[in-house]
């Protein structure tokens, strides 16, 4: 789709450089029959070369894209005004330079909200000194949680006051869907538990961007097609309750050293099972962690966390199999993870992720 779209551009631009060959009478130009000088002829060069690099720019990653797609369609289109006669039909490519560019404006925005957010709680949230986690510290958890904390490295290294977590996987919302390509990028922080995730994904071929805040024992969750209409829009009461569930999975999976929390309460079921409940506030959830003889955490199983569209909320048992441990930044750790909701009908698989990096006590936001 992205050379397709070049192609388009670059085939736009092509056009504006017979204005500048006209201008400087470097050839007849039979399809302009408007005389152009040589000022205005290179108007038309330097409105090629705006949109080449416009072209050119949609292989990066550049934040400010959609602003350079917007300079290049308004220069190009001031020309098509002044030369209306012979370059109208021009408007066509510079209406559809403008609507991708506004779709890349509307992901920028919701990015925007998500760094000002992480930006913000580093500043309030970030002053607990981290020192080594040790054998004592561990001491009143059950012993297979001892024994997973041994096993992930966690034992030895610094304690964990936040993470940074990039992944890439598919979302569905029904079971007879296609998978909605994503990536991700996600922060956590435990001295005052708040978690911040941004998605970008793309349905259909149509890009999507999703946003989950929680912050003061409250969640959002927003997802929004062509990244300014709004498909979901989650928050109230159970949202909250979800949103420490997917808190404390965070905790069990992601930064397995946050499980010395004081405000996590533990039950041993059996030799490889725990019933942990954690409680944020306002806020108590439990789920039951299942391990293997070697202290591997294989699954986590909870009954708070609520399906959901942003309108209706269905409460299903919530399993997130893992599988694939490695070493990732000096922890083992899983590195794919499925998402289930356990309904009467049967499992239904919504999510499988993949882990990219992790990044652990951070001083501040990375780009």
């Amino acid at each position: 789709m992205k050379i397709l779209y070049f192609l388009i551009v670059l085939f736009h631009g092509l056009i504006h450089l017979l204005g500048f060959v006209k201008g400087f009478g470097l050839k007849e130009v039979k399809e302009l029959s408007l005389p152009i000088s040589k000022p205005m002829g290179l108007l038309w060069l330097f409105s090629f070369l705006l949109l080449l690099l416009y072209g050119l720019f949609q292989f990066s990653n550049n934040r400010y894209l959609w602003l350079f797609g917007c300079i290049a369609a308004a220069m190009s289109q001031l020309l098509i005004f002044m030369y209306w006669k012979d370059a109208k039909f021009g408007t066509i490519p510079n209406v559809l330079i403008f609507l991708v560019s506004m779709v890349g404006l509307g992901s920028f925005l919701l990015k925007n909200e998500f760094s000002h957010r992480v930006k913000a709680d580093f500043f309030h949230n970030n002053q607990k000194e981290t020192n080594t986690l040790t054998q004592n510290d561990i001491n009143h958890l059950p012993e297979i949680v001892q024994k997973y904390l041994h096993y992930t490295k966690s034992v030895g290294q610094p304690k964990v006051k936040n993470f940074r977590a990039e992944f890439t996987g598919g979302m569905r919302s029904k079971p007879e869907d296609d998978y909605m390509t994503l990536r991700s990028v996600q922060y956590n922080f435990f001295q005052k538990p708040s978690r911040y995730f941004f998605m970008e994904a793309k349905k259909i071929g149509l890009p999507a961007t999703g946003l989950h805040l929680y912050q003061n024992e409250t969640a959002t969750f927003e997802v929004r097609m062509l990244n300014w209409f709004k498909v979901v829009d989650a928050k109230g009461d159970k949202m909250n309750q979800a949103e420490t569930v997917t808190f404390f999975n965070d905790m069990c999976f992601i930064a397995p050293a946050t499980l010395i929390d004081r405000n996590i309460t533990w039950e041993t079921i059996d030799e490889t099972t725990v019933k942990g409940i954690f409680k944020n506030g306002n806020q108590q959830i439990s789920a039951i962690l299942y391990f293997k003889q070697n202290g591997e955490l294989i699954n986590f199983i909870s009954n708070d966390r609520y399906d959901t569209d942003g309108k209706t909320y269905h409460n299903y048992p919530w399993a997130t199999p893992v599988e694939d441990y490695r070493m990732i930044n000096g922890y083992y750790l899983p590195g794919k993870a499925k998402l289930i909701y356990q309904k009467p009908e049967g499992d239904f698989t919504y999510g499988e992720l993949k882990y990219l990096s992790v990044s652990y006590n951070l001083s501040g936001p990375k780009e």
